[in-house]
């Protein structure tokens, strides 16, 4: 499996609050970003595979909306995880 739960805890503990605290919007967005890289590869070797590139487009929708939650609250907070995660913007 590539989420283990050492793997979420790193991912919590460098872009959340803390490693319990996964509610945060950094630490869902950097988990996201995890899954997404993860799909991503799945897709470059499998590419007639639809049910994973539906989840793909899924969680791209679900990250766009809580960065979109996140500028509007928080703007400093927003450019921090876009420039902590590489993502464009």
């Amino acid at each position: 499996m590539y989420l283990t739960a050492e793997v979420k805890k790193d991912i919590l503990t460098k872009h959340g609050k803390s490693t319990a605290d996964t509610g945060s919007s950094e630490g869902q967005i950097a988990l996201f970003t995890h899954r997404i890289q993860h799909l991503s590869q799945h897709m470059k070797q499998n590419k007639k595979d639809m049910r994973t590139k539906r989840s793909l487009v899924s969680l791209v929708g679900q990250r766009r909306k809580l960065l979109d939650y996140l500028k509007e609250r928080d703007i400093t907070r927003y450019r921090a995880i876009l420039k902590e995660l590489n993502l464009r913007k």
